[in-house]
């Protein structure tokens, strides 16, 4: 029985390989509307598309063809439309230059809209001027890959996000670039997924935001002058490694904010020259390890709402603030990290300091609750106020100390 159904199962794919054809698109063929050609078309079939511009109203996909552009042939909405549509499965779109998609106060809009799919690859793109750049819901096993996303967004309202997932599984999200959207990435229920290499620059709002999306891994990621940093919320399991946080400055702008995260890795990471590298509230059993806090504004802001958290290896080098905190209980672990502030002293030569590092400053406890307090900075006062503090706790939290400080930066 087995030998039968694999025979038949060769015999099938034989017969699509063998029926498959292309079909090509261009002003000069006798195919000139891409939505003619893909009615045209049949499961397995590459339909090649001419340079040109082609103003047609949403192009509906449904079948698994590869839809392939030579030297970025124009898809233009017009202001008006959604580009393409996708509710299939096996299906490519690669090499457009996708522009001018509509915006709608009832409908979201994008450029590549995907439904209700299974392996879908959208590779090698140009968006350009779109509500939503690529929109995912409902699918899995989807690959966006090496796509150039740009919008001109000035306000949330006006704005869709760069990549959109909803809903979705199995996502590997490659390499592209986003700017000028709301939120570079967006990610709403959206589980065991693969975020790599990508460069979210200069959005509205958030370079990458999630929410309830559990078992995803962030790899080297650039995240750059957003107006509001990266925020990352009511999600377990998140895994980020050797990503950068970068030139995110304002009055809430944060290199990452982490809210409600539990049960997760973040390491080899470089938070720098951010108004807070590091945001956490309400988080549970995070490891934190071999991260770059530098140049920030605060590098760790730790609200007493958090738990079982443990610093441990990481370099806190050039920050105004180390870790700034909102309460006197101490539940989480800093231990063995390098702090350039340290002033203690190592007899034993062991690269560990013999005496704690209290890292919370009482000045930055101040500034927390009192932000006018900051035209003191630098002053003498302060500097007196912060040595009498180190000596003799009274506001600052005792027991939130490094006991193992390392005298020297950790390699990453």
């Amino acid at each position: 029985m087995k030998r039968i159904l694999y025979t038949f199962l060769i015999g099938c794919f034989a017969t699509v390989s063998v029926d498959a054809k292309v079909i090509k698109v261009g002003k000069s063929r006798n195919v000139k509307s891409v939505q003619k050609a893909i009615d045209l078309s049949q499961n397995g079939d590459t339909i090649i598309v001419d340079p040109g511009i082609y103003k047609e109203k949403n192009i509906i996909i449904q079948k698994s063809v590869t839809l392939k552009g030579i030297n970025y042939p124009v898809l233009d909405g017009e202001n008006k439309h959604a580009i393409i549509s996708i509710k299939a499965s096996n299906a490519t779109v690669e090499g457009f230059k996708l522009q001018h998609t509509g915006r709608s106060e009832i409908r979201d809009l994008g450029a590549i809209m995907i439904y209700d799919s299974y392996k879908i690859t959208a590779l090698n793109n140009i968006l350009e001027d779109s509500n939503f750049g690529i929109y995912v819901q409902n699918s899995k096993r989807c690959t966006i890959k090496d796509n150039s996303i740009t919008a001109y967004g000035k306000d949330e309202v006006q704005s869709g996000n760069g990549i959109h997932c909803w809903r979705s599984d199995s996502l590997v999200i490659i390499g592209n670039k986003i700017k000028g959207h709301r939120d570079g990435l967006y990610f709403e229920f959206v589980k065991n997924s693969l975020i790599w290499r990508n460069v979210s620059t200069r959005n509205v709002r958030y370079g990458i935001h999630f929410m309830f999306s559990n078992r995803n891994t962030y790899v080297s990621n650039v995240f750059e002058h957003n107006e509001a940093g990266v925020a990352v919320m009511y999600s377990k399991n998140i895994h980020m490694y050797n990503n950068h946080f970068l030139n995110n400055w304002g009055d809430a702008a944060y290199g990452i904010l982490l809210k409600d995260i539990t049960d997760s890795d973040i390491s080899g990471n470089h938070f720098t020259k951010n108004t807070v590298g590091l945001h956490m509230e309400g988080c549970s059993r995070i490891k934190l390890y071999k991260n770059i806090f530098s140049s920030n504004g605060w590098a760790v802001k730790i609200q007493a709402s958090c738990d079982n958290n443990d610093f441990t290896r990481n370099n806190f080098i050039g920050n105004t603030f180390d870790i700034g905190t909102n309460g006197s209980l101490v539940l989480n672990k800093f231990t063995g990290n390098y702090w350039d502030k340290y002033e203690g002293y190592d007899l034993s030569k062991d690269n560990t300091g013999d005496v704690s590092y209290h890292p919370v400053s009482m000045y930055s406890m101040i500034i927390d609750s009192n932000p006018a307090a900051l035209m003191l900075f630098r002053s003498l006062i302060v500097s007196l106020l912060d040595k009498t503090e180190k000596i003799l706790p009274g506001v600052t939290p005792e027991n939130l100390k490094d006991n193992k400080p390392v005298m020297r930066q950790i390699p990453l």
